[in-house]
């Protein structure tokens, strides 16, 4: 059974919040003198992810980018780690264990007024191992076991963005990636087909979440899809990491991620529920 916790609380600016207002305010020279009032010196920040999520949406708000941090702030350094965060008063926050006790993942999502932030990570395993996993390798030449991936998505009346990163990949290799429409299993045809906005019989990175990507020389990579279209509920559950790049390509590794709260999708005006395309 997953276990979802809720705290609301008030009190001092968090760490975050006074990076990003010092970035804007007075550039990188303000950020170094925000970054030695952290607690353990001028380092990284090292934030909790549901509040990374919330200041991002203030970003959003605002018209601001979005930072990763490293450690727990960037996912990462906390896959396998589970707890409560603090969320601002007026957002909703809900974490907890993915999968059917999937102790590599973790899930954190923040709603606050019309918009929406949710993360999910996860460390690839083999189909069968004996750590379950809701991330699966199909091919360990490409996918190795223990590799990382997160996915997060930013959601508001005006579309989606995705965003994918990676680590423990084979180094300066590239990889196809897509959204499909079903979680994924230990057939790698169990996540079905791509996601598609309007069902079509061709591969469409307008009509399509396409994260196509390239390793660096760490293994590590990311990238990034914004569409004026939302997710239907229920329509889009997983991505797909392929041998290569394009349309199509051989299913190297699957990560389920339940994309697209309904509220979301409604207020975008996405259209109602259907098939999710017919391209593999």
């Amino acid at each position: 059974m997953t276990a979802w916790m809720l705290r609301t609380e008030t009190g001092p600016a968090h760490p975050a919040f006074e990076q990003w207002k010092a970035e804007r305010e007075g550039g990188a020279s303000a950020r170094e003198r925000v970054a030695s009032r952290v607690p353990g010196g001028g380092g990284a920040l090292r934030v909790p992810g549901v509040l990374v999520g919330a200041v991002a949406l203030a970003m959003l708000a605002c018209g601001g980018g979005v930072a990763h941090g490293a450690g727990d702030g960037g996912g990462f350094g906390a896959a396998t780690g589970h707890g409560t965060h603090g969320a601002p008063v007026g957002a909703t926050s809900t974490l907890g264990a993915g999968g059917a006790g999937d102790p590599s993942r973790r899930n954190d999502a923040v709603t606050a007024g019309g918009s929406s932030w949710t993360r999910a990570a996860g460390v690839f395993s083999p189909p069968g191992s004996f750590v379950p996993s809701d991330a699966l390798t199909y091919d360990t030449r490409l996918v190795p076991a223990g590799a990382r991936v997160e996915i997060t998505e930013f959601a508001d009346p005006s579309g989606t963005r995705v965003e994918a990163r990676l680590r423990g990949l084979v180094p300066g290799r590239a990889y196809g990636m897509h959204v499909h429409t079903s979680p994924c299993g230990a057939d790698p045809a169990a996540a079905g087909p791509h996601y598609q906005h309007r069902p079509a019989a061709t591969a469409d990175p307008v009509n399509e979440v396409w994260l196509d990507f390239r390793t660096d020389e760490d293994g590590d990579g990311s990238a990034k899809a914004r569409q004026d279209w939302a997710f239907r509920e229920g329509g889009a559950r997983s991505v797909i990491i392929h041998d290569r790049q394009g349309g199509a390509g051989e299913r190297a590794a699957c990560f389920t991620v339940p994309f697209g709260p309904g509220r979301v999708g409604e207020r975008a005006g996405a259209p109602g529920p259907g098939p999710g395309g017919g391209v593999t």
